[in-house]
């Protein structure tokens, strides 16, 4: 959890054992104290228009598609992610070191593969793993994301391979290293048997493989191998880097012969979210993209300085963004975009927000707003979103259009069952 993360740099020396002891659970995951939870108190905004071009000229489907858009998602690159380094060669180097048609006691045809994320195998490499629907003669429909935690977390599958890569303090993580007690602490978050039995296959890695996410100066992980990108103030952030692995696991889906790589879908929770989101927004080859509770950064508007802001993540997590965007802390209104904008850059392919009554840190209601506001440009390349007149959903509130759907569950930060079972009904019908 984001706000959790903030708070254990104060209690190293304790260590978080020590640190659970001592404040309370209701505590723990409170919202955090000073900001704004109240809706009287969001300021007057205007949004910039994803419709008028950098000189203010209203914009048509074909200019959309030839310079709007690229306009839109270069700012968003010089101002917020930061740049990416270019593709390696086409055909990505990868090993297939397990394959099971017995997997989950046979719910599910597992597949294990080293991915080398510069094409050299020389260079660094992450675990794929891929769980498909068993005895499947055609090509599936894929939901990829990133994991916290590492692959043999997502299910009680004692054949999945220990992440031995550095990984943030947690329940069966011992001196930055995963042990075997840590085996399915999240598969609550990832319900395997139910998406494979609905046709789908699931393809995981860990986010860490790609950049370990810490505040090192971009020392470790994919970052190291492009020290040149840090020299600059639109710099290669770990957001940026995130969303570069998922392509770069896309490429290799697309050699991949179990998977149907035109119904790939792309999703993360928190800020695993945002990289989805920016993935999607970079990477057309994405059919449908999801955010789960992404929040600030996200699919929430910066502009609302509702829960979470702009200058809070900034300081928090320096390294998720590019040094530009600590222009806008306390300055939001001086961001070129907002976050309505990524949202349109995903038009006119699928695109679902999903929020959390309880999450206010991360304003469910912006995050509706921002799916809402980017949807003009969905109508201008003929196809429907949310509809201009749509209100915020009451928590249990389902919205599924076209080419987009919203849900708002109740509880807190986190990713259930119940969000995967709206994800699946809208991808069985659209994707």
């Amino acid at each position: 959890m984001d706000r959790f993360r903030t708070l254990t740099p104060r209690w190293k020396a304790f260590g978080l054992a020590t640190l659970l002891l001592f404040i309370p659970m209701s505590d723990l995951f409170a919202p955090p104290s000073g900001f704004n939870y109240n809706e009287a108190n969001v300021p007057d905004f205007s949004l910039p228009d994803p419709l008028l071009d950098e000189g203010g000229r209203e914009v048509d489907a074909d200019s959309w598609r030839q310079d709007r858009r690229a306009e839109i998602q270069n700012l968003f690159q010089n101002h917020v992610y930061g740049v990416q380094p270019p593709p390696p060669p086409a055909k990505v180097a990868s090993e297939l070191y397990e394959d099971s048609d017995n997997a989950l006691s046979g719910a599910a045809r597992r597949k294990q593969i080293k991915l080398y994320l510069t094409g050299d195998k020389s260079g660094p490499s992450a675990d794929l793993l891929i769980y498909l629907p068993p005895a499947s003669e055609a090509p599936s429909p894929v939901f990829l994301g990133l994991n916290f935690r590492g692959n043999h977390t997502i299910a009680d599958d004692p054949d999945i391979t220990l992440n031995q890569n550095w990984m943030r303090p947690g329940d069966g993580v011992v001196d930055h290293r995963a042990t075997e007690a840590s085996r399915a602490i999240a598969d609550s978050r990832w319900p395997v048997e139910m998406i494979v039995e609905r046709g789908f296959a699931v393809a995981t890695l860990y986010y860490g493989d790609i950049d370990p996410d810490t505040d090192d100066g971009f020392a470790n992980g994919i970052h190291a191998f492009f020290p040149e990108l840090q020299q600059r103030d639109d710099n290669f952030s770990s957001i940026a880097a995130w969303a570069w692995g998922l392509s770069r696991v896309m490429d290799y889906l697309e050699q991949d012969e179990d998977i149907d790589s035109e119904r790939v879908a792309v999703l993360g929770h928190s800020r695993l979210g945002k990289t989805a989101l920016w993935a999607g927004a970079t990477d057309p080859r994405f059919a449908m993209v999801i955010s789960n509770n992404s929040g600030c950064g996200g699919a929430a508007l910066s502009r609302r300085r509702f829960g979470e802001t702009v200058k809070r993540i900034n300081t928090s997590f320096p390294h998720w963004f590019c040094r530009n965007h600590r222009l806008y802390n306390d300055n939001e209104d001086a961001l070129p975009v907002d976050q309505h904008q990524l949202i349109a850059l995903i038009a006119p392919r699928l695109v679902y927000v999903a929020s959390a009554q309880e999450d206010k840190w991360a304003d469910p209601k912006g995050e509706f707003l921002s799916l809402r506001e980017g949807s003009p440009v969905y109508r201008l390349l003929g196809h429907e979103a949310i509809p201009a007149d749509a209100e915020w959903p009451a928590s249990g509130g389902v919205i599924h259009t076209e080419k987009a759907g919203y849900h708002l569950r109740s509880g807190g930060h986190d990713i259930t069952a119940e969000d995967w079972g709206h994800f699946l009904d809208f991808a069985e019908e659209r994707l």
